[in-house]
């Protein structure tokens, strides 16, 4: 009786060595490959979040921009100059941000224009109301008591979150 070793051949002279070594790289390069597919993902994804969260942000800034005004510290030329230059860096940032969803996340840009323009119109009437007060010089009166209202603005919000979620 022979005993037949791993390295002897087989019928055809192809050996079980030579199949290992031939699965062994391929298992390892597939291996790698899926490595770097679920890297690339998560990097995309990420970077995606990170967007998404910079536009909700730029969104947020300007419903704060009615407490800022209010809060004002004096009415001088510089103070009206000055938040009013921030009012418009965040019109162009949520500008920016809507064209970026309209180019790299379709299925969020809409969402996204809903809420841009629901915190437009609620921010911008409070602003004006805000703009009809007299400054704040008091520690006291940094207290407003009541807040203005964001329902419209929060639904909108939340409505976009999740199709921001879906997205990633």
């Amino acid at each position: 009786m022979q005993v037949v070793s791993a390295a002897q051949t087989t019928d055809s002279g192809w050996t079980w060595a030579q199949t290992a070594a031939l699965i062994v790289p391929c298992i390892a390069l597939f291996g790698a490959f899926l490595t770097y597919a679920l890297n690339q993902r998560a990097i995309r994804r990420e970077r995606r979040a990170k967007t998404f969260a910079e536009a909700l942000t730029a969104v947020e800034e300007y419903l704060e921009m009615p407490y800022r005004i209010r809060r004002r510290p004096e009415s001088s030329s510089a103070v009206r100059q000055q938040l009013t230059d921030e009012v418009s860096g965040l019109l162009a940032r949520m500008a920016f941000h809507q064209a970026w969803l309209q180019i790299e996340a379709t299925a969020v840009a809409d969402p996204y224009a809903t809420l841009v323009s629901t915190a437009r119109a609620e921010a911008g009437a409070q602003m004006s109301l805000a703009w009809q007060q007299p400054p704040i010089t008091t520690d006291g009166g940094m207290n407003l008591g009541v807040p203005y209202p964001r329902d419209r603005s929060h639904a909108a919000r939340a409505v976009c979150i999740e199709v921001m979620r879906r997205h990633l």
